[in-house]
């Protein structure tokens, strides 16, 4: 399904892509060609509306992945100020949204553009249920705006984790990460938490002797003590630090095998092992 919009404004030659921080740990991530922009999971509407005004932009759209207040609650806020087009998946239930979502799947393309005969942002849908059953993602293939491609996951890929099973599978989950494992290894990939501290202890205790991984901890965790965001990362990065991508590394089943006392078959064994302990681990 293509759905064209067009939207007076300059075309650019690169796009912004933000994190604009909301809740706890929250990010919004907004993509703007400089004049128009697009908001991604707005939770909250105050931060969008503040970002965007104050860099004299225009909010042009929104892309929603999944139906959790976090990710959804700041919209109908946002549509008082101006109705612009939403797209969410077509699996959830939004509530009082229901009505201003045109709802999108698996395959589709969501095509949002920021001057005329200029499509600036081109995103192709993917199914990615497991934290929610009808989860979905939006892809960006590199372009003449964007020199790399760009992923906006929702809650289903962290930096060196994943979301939980609230509503979906274990085998839907990992089926999920293992379409994004696939795509283009420079994918900038933007992240919905900032969780990666956290996942990095968990992914330490799964995968200790991964030297990527220990020094994308010390690499993190100054940027934190910085105050600046560990993301976004990348699809390269997440396949060589991620456990939760590393299923079916000999190395990290052995060492779940060993601290969870299991036997560990195959990969989904190891990943259905690993999500459980995360849910635990502290």
């Amino acid at each position: 399904m293509k759905s064209p919009l067009e939207h007076a404004g300059a075309p650019s030659a690169a796009l912004e892509y933000v994190p604009v921080p909301a809740f706890e740990d929250n990010y919004i991530w907004v993509v703007s060609d400089g004049r128009n922009a697009v908001a991604v999971d707005p939770g909250d509407a105050a931060p969008v509306r503040d970002y965007v005004a104050k860099r004299g932009w225009r909010l042009c759209a929104i892309l929603l992945t999944h139906h959790h207040n976090d990710h959804v609650g700041g919209v109908a806020d946002l549509l008082s100020d101006e109705r612009v087009p939403v797209y969410g998946p077509v699996g959830e239930a939004l509530g009082p949204l229901d009505p201003f979502v045109t709802r999108v799947r698996g395959g589709d393309t969501v095509r949002i553009g920021l001057a005329p005969q200029a499509s600036a942002l081109d995103l192709k849908v993917m199914d990615v249920p497991g934290h929610t059953r009808g989860h979905i993602a939006y892809f960006q293939a590199a372009g003449a705006g964007n020199a790399v491609p760009h992923l906006f996951c929702g809650d289903t890929l962290f930096a060196c984790g994943c979301g939980r099973l609230f509503e979906g599978t274990p085998a839907q989950m990992l089926a999920s990460l293992d379409s994004f494992a696939a795509l283009p290894g420079d994918t900038q990939v933007h992240c919905a938490h900032e969780y990666t501290l956290s996942n990095i202890r968990f992914a330490l205790a799964c995968d200790p002797g991964n030297a990527a991984l220990r020094d994308w901890s010390a690499k993190a965790s100054a940027l934190r003590e910085r105050g600046v965001p560990t993301l976004p990362t990348t699809i390269a990065h997440e396949r060589a630090v991620n456990p939760f991508l590393r299923a079916d590394d000999p190395a990290v089943q052995a060492t779940l095998a060993e601290a969870l006392h299991e036997t560990v078959p195959d990969r989904l064994a190891a990943f259905t092992l690993m999500r459980e302990w995360k849910n635990r681990f502290r």
